[in-house]
């Protein structure tokens, strides 16, 4: 079965099914609210279309970050999606609307995603966007489905932008962040900071001469995993707050306004999401959370996104109880 066929038998389980849930490889299956009862569907994977000339590449949602990386690989090409793990499906990724660490570099994961092709709750498929960069033709859906969280339709299939890999990557411990350089990643911890260098290998080895090499660093892991979202400028104060949780690890990704906080307790994330709000911010929860609500407080653009989910989803068929509206 090509991937159009499976993109068709898709379109027929959805329209037969009472509710729907679209499923990846559950890596980020704990984000945000968990689903209720519903038929969990797959997208299919594989690539369809690759124009390394255009630097556009084409897959169903169902494909790995792992598998899609090693095909663009082959031609010195990527698209920096950068999930914590690279099982994680393409689809996946978009829903969530994560964008990975280099998105200091490569900007957020909105600016990566060209075109969708979605199945409505009726079993249509639908295409928004086009497959070409310069396309701005209609109403930007590409950008709207980006963390969606399987509310709006079934992401059956992506068209992604990509990009040459960079010929020299290197990280790189400092003592503090280094303006000499536009660095891909900025991390930085309660010890030190972590520096991700891309570009040609001379100019790599230019600016790492005075670091020190080093390997990547972890994320913050534990049993409880979030997700803090606040202005840039807020950073320095929110860490110096989660410097006074009991049991928190923090990385905070500078100049992107993220920090990505883990514990063993649960009362670390609700410290964490108390410490978001108090600088103007969100903490979305990534994992555990017992009894913690996925976004916390009601959405800034709640009343808009129903209105949204309404046209899309008016007998809410589509990952119901995902977002808070």
């Amino acid at each position: 079965m090509d991937l159009s066929e499976a993109i068709d038998v898709l379109a027929a389980s959805v329209a037969t099914a009472d509710a729907v849930v679209p499923v990846g490889a559950r890596t980020q299956w704990e984000t945000g609210n968990l689903p209720g009862d519903a038929t969990e569907l797959r997208a299919p994977a594989g690539i369809s279309r690759y124009e390394p000339e255009d630097l556009t590449v084409t897959v169903g949602a169902g494909t790995t970050c792992a598998d899609l990386d090693a095909v663009l690989a082959e031609r010195g090409h990527e698209c920096p999606l950068d999930p914590r793990d690279t099982n994680a499906t393409v689809g996946g990724v978009v829903a969530c609307g994560l964008s990975g660490i280099r998105r200091l570099r490569h900007g957020p994961l909105r600016d990566q995603v060209l075109e969708v092709r979605f199945v409505t709750a009726d079993g249509r498929l639908v295409k928004g966007g086009g497959p070409t960069v310069k396309n701005v033709t209609g109403y930007d859906l590409p950008r709207l489905f980006v963390g969606s969280f399987g509310t709006l339709g079934v992401i059956a299939q992506v068209t992604l932008r990509c990009r040459p890999r960079a010929e020299g990557a290197r990280w790189v411990r400092a003592d503090g962040p280094v303006d000499r350089f536009r660095p891909a990643t900025v991390l930085q911890d309660r010890e030190q900071v972590w520096i991700r260098l891309e570009g040609t290998a001379a100019d790599v080895d230019a600016q790492s001469a005075q670091l020190t090499p080093c390997d990547a660093p972890a994320l913050p892991d534990g049993a409880h995993r979030g997700r803090v979202s606040v202005p840039p400028g807020a950073i320095t104060d929110v860490v110096r707050a989660l410097d006074r949780v009991d049991g928190v690890r923090w990385a905070a990704e500078l100049g992107v306004g993220t920090v990505h906080v883990a514990g063993d307790e649960v009362s670390v994330l609700s410290a964490a999401r108390a410490t978001a709000h108090d600088h103007g911010g969100w903490m979305l929860r990534e994992a555990g959370g017992d009894g913690i609500d996925g976004f916390g407080r009601p959405l800034p653009n709640a009343e808009l996104m129903r209105r949204v989910k309404d046209a899309f989803d008016p007998n809410g068929k589509l990952s119901p109880g995902r977002l808070p509206l």
